[in-house]
């Protein structure tokens, strides 16, 4: 009787052939980790959320499957720079590949619209906004998408630090295109704005994928300056003494001109990026600091998403961001050729008050709602684009908020009467929640705890985290725990010390130094305590006395 052979295993088919494309079209030996788990459910057709750290390899998660799968791929992204950047790239390799956006000249655009006429394999780079033109939209129905790429995919989410409007129509754009597979792709989502990527693009939590955001090679350190001044100084100090190329990021454009202003003064020749620079004056920046003719760019956060170079040594932040998500996403773009990086944050106390200012007034209100509801409610299906711009300019309300008003009318359908007041009410909780999220940058600027372990918890609450022992915080309990073992050695008797003390979070202590405080968390290497001024220091057990509450004295 012959024997049988056994039956063929698929996925270990599909890894073989997925490592010979990547050897031979893509000249790698090996993935990093977290792409073979995203590529492999991608080939399988799967709807992924990918959220792989800065420089994990994203982009390829996409363009492997595009080559062993064929058909169309469309990337939405943000990021015209970067778009220019991968289709260049992609050329050198032979991989078919156009974009179409705001920034391509005519004959561009023409060659993308010839290219989804033909069916061989294509990767289509575009904006969300140019998905707005009905034309091209019918066009990329009629070719038909084998898998939609969503790029820097928190820009969907309300709750994101990059919010675009424009992508919110994604949900109902892969419903145009009868729903093929969707990768969203980023770095950076807490769990409201996963819940809203997944929510958005029909992606299962089953589908989220992720190798966490730590990354040991990235060291982190704030300190806080009493003036504006010494601010500055130490800055100039610390791009003087730090080789390599570096970002200095601040928040206002008036701070960018000062700060590049002090470099050059100091014989520090830096580039300038900030939004009110035309396109021109900001290519050329980006491009002298991509290629290395200058070593150091000062840039609000108009400069950044997308940014693909490798080599950059440390990223200075000169004021508070305004919370840890954009923080960390800033300060990650440091250090993606794996190699040590520094992430330092200089502050004052009037940081704080300028990122209030920005949180002022940034969200629509009742009143924008209701104005998109009744122009939108007049017109009876029309959507002639021109002339409901007119109609919307004519209310007299702030374009950029009535263009989230739209977004957000468009996907839900505006069928709720109470939909103004609604949603209304969930920016009033955005707002909320964009405070609450201010002064946990704040706490982190001020706190003793390990910085790892701050923004850790921040992204995976559920998980617990080890300290990093690289940043500013580990190396000061370090130095602290080695000075107490020095100076606290047993006496010559053999006496041991004494066990400190077990703490507990809310536990009312006294330190040494500081005076009384509270325990905000605690374990056997140090204790962390909210002192009266609202500072957060760790402190090491032993330098923590445990305060006994009062007896009452017994009647006589």
């Amino acid at each position: 009787m012959p024997t049988r052979r056994p039956a063929a295993d698929p996925a270990a088919a599909r890894h073989r052939r997925l490592h010979k494309v990547l050897r031979e079209r893509f000249g790698l030996k090996s993935l990093r980790p977290g792409q073979l788990e995203v590529i492999d459910r991608v080939m399988r057709g799967l709807s992924t959320l990918a959220l792989l750290p800065t420089g994990a390899g994203k982009s390829l998660c996409y363009q492997l499957p595009a080559v062993l799968g064929g058909g169309l791929t469309l990337v939405v992204s943000p990021l015209i720079a970067l778009m220019k950047d991968q289709c260049d790239a992609l050329a050198e390799l032979g991989i078919p590949a156009v974009q179409r956006h705001s920034g391509t000249s005519a004959a561009q655009r023409d060659e993308a619209d010839a290219a989804l006429g033909r069916t061989d394999a294509l990767i289509l780079f575009t904006t969300p906004e140019q998905l707005d033109d009905a034309r091209f939209r019918e066009r990329l129905v009629a070719r038909g998408v084998n898998l939609l790429v969503v790029d820097e995919a928190h820009c969907i989410s309300q709750w994101g630090h990059d919010f675009r409007p424009a992508f919110l129509a994604l949900g109902g754009l892969r419903e145009q295109l009868g729903r093929p597979a969707v990768l969203a792709l980023t770095a950076t989502a807490t769990r409201a704005v996963v819940d809203d990527i997944c929510g958005v693009l029909g992606i299962a939590r089953a589908g989220v994928v992720g190798t966490g955001v730590y990354r040991e090679n990235l060291h982190y350190r704030a300190e806080a300056h009493a003036r504006a001044e010494d601010k500055r100084d130490r800055l100039v100090a610390l791009v003087r003494e730090t080789p390599g190329s570096g970002l200095v990021y601040v928040a206002t454009v008036k701070a960018a001109e000062e700060v590049h202003a002090a470099l050059h003064a100091a014989g520090e020749p830096a580039g300038l990026y900030h939004g009110r620079l035309g396109a021109k004056q900001r290519h050329a920046a980006q491009d002298a600091f991509m290629d290395g003719a200058v070593r150091v760019m000062v840039a609000t956060n108009a400069f950044g998403l997308g940014v693909d170079k490798p080599d950059i040594r440390f990223v200075l932040h000169h004021q508070l961001p305004g919370g840890l998500d954009a923080y960390y996403q800033e300060s990650g773009r440091a250090g993606r050729d794996g190699e040590p990086a520094e992430c330092t944050l200089l502050f004052t106390d009037a940081d704080r008050s300028v990122q209030q200012f920005f949180l002022s007034g940034r969200y629509p209100q009742a009143a924008d709602f209701e104005a998109v509801r009744r122009v939108m409610g007049s017109r009876d299906g029309d959507r002639d684009e021109a002339a409901l711009a007119q109609a919307l300019d004519a209310t007299g309300r702030p374009k950029r908020k009535l263009q989230v008003a739209l977004a957000l009318w468009e996907r839900e359908g505006g069928t709720d009467p109470d939909w103004p007041v609604r949603m209304a009410e969930d920016y009033r909780r955005k707002a909320e929640a964009d405070r609450a999220s201010l002064e946990a940058m704040v706490a982190y600027a001020q706190s003793g705890r390990c910085r790892w372990q701050m923004l850790l918890a921040h992204f995976e609450p559920d998980e617990p985290h080890e300290r990093c022992g690289t940043c500013d915080n580990c190396l000061r309990l370090a130095r602290h725990a080695l000075e107490a073992e020095r100076d606290e050695a047993p006496a010559a008797s053999g006496a041991e010390p004494a066990e400190p003390a077990a703490f507990v979070p809310g536990q009312r202590v006294r330190t040494r130094r500081h005076g009384l405080g509270e325990v905000v968390a605690a374990d056997s290497l140090s204790v962390t305590v909210a002192l009266g001024n609202g500072v957060q220091r760790s402190f090491l057990p032993q330098f923590v006395e445990p305060v006994r509450p009062r007896r009452r004295a017994l009647a006589a």
